[in-house]
């Protein structure tokens, strides 16, 4: 593994607690929730960044640039992180924080794979989306497709889609056309992951809609997902050096605790591998 940093792989958590494009109003909420729990299982500090705000159903064009300031506080604390020679660990309230903390991981690991784990492909452009969500537009801007005003720097041979069934056919054919891998749930064993990324480092993000619905509420929610235990698997096929950041995100909180508290134990469990110094 051929990295720049120092590693010292301690983990530093990172919370997003402001509004980046969310249309759901227990996203924030959702990433407190699970921030948390990670504090007081293993007695780690946040940093927690940003004010809620109320959720809004608006265009990117709005929503990018009402996020700027949260969308660089995360990307200095990511850079931050890794300039530490530590795992950044980012509980988010939606993906689209990613536009800021990938362009890092790409830059400063220059073998890196991204593991974009999504039920979408997330690689509409403000060209083809007709949503308007920027939630949809994180891979492809990252990898260059269109300029965020973050930075971008992913190459197509390094972004590796994971759990995508929801895709849009204009994102089919960008997929297609940059090369970037796909691979369906059905498929997503921690050994065809691990086979995808060979012998390289990985940065996770996660989008929690990835999962078959019913164990974590999420926005967006598609049928005939990636269970728990496969998300878990994942982790548990990398050792703990080799992952150099994790980003999970789209936990829509019930407002029942009881609902919420299940999920949050569940999403704790799929990342457990991460805390075993052991591995």
């Amino acid at each position: 593994m051929d990295t720049t940093h120092e590693r010292n792989d301690m983990i530093d958590l990172i919370v997003s607690q402001g509004r980046v494009a969310d249309r759901a109003p227990r996203m924030i909420e959702g990433a407190a929730r699970i921030a948390k729990a990670l504090e007081d299982r293993y007695g780690i500090k946040g940093q927690f960044i940003g004010n809620p705000s109320p959720a809004v159903d608006d265009d990117w064009s709005v929503s990018l640039p009402q996020a700027r300031e949260m969308l660089t506080g995360l990307q200095q604390a990511v850079a931050a992180s890794v300039a530490d020679g530590n795992v950044p660990l980012m509980v988010a309230n939606t993906c689209s924080t990613g536009l800021a903390t990938l362009p890092v991981a790409a830059r400063e690991y220059p073998d890196v794979k991204v593991l974009y784990i999504d039920a979408h492909g997330d690689f509409n452009t403000p060209g083809t989306t007709g949503t308007g969500y920027l939630g949809g537009m994180v891979l492809s801007g990252v990898c260059g497709l269109w300029d965020s005003g973050h930075g971008a720097g992913l190459t197509a041979e390094r972004a590796i889609l994971v759990g995508a069934r929801d895709i849009d056919e204009a994102e089919h054919q960008l997929l297609r056309a940059a090369g970037v891998r796909v691979i369906p749930p059905a498929q997503a064993s921690a050994e065809n992951v691990a086979d995808a990324v060979g012998g390289s480092p990985v940065w996770i993000h996660i989008d929690w809609d990835v999962l078959e619905p019913g164990s974590v509420p999420a926005d967006y929610t598609v049928a005939d997902g990636m269970t728990p235990a496969q998300i878990r698997a994942i982790f548990e096929a990398f050792p703990r050096e080799r992952i150099l950041g994790v980003e999970v995100a789209e936990f829509n909180a019930p407002a029942d605790d009881a609902n919420s508290e299940r999920a949050v134990s569940v999403v704790l469990d799929m990342i457990a591998p991460l805390f075993d110094e052991a591995r």
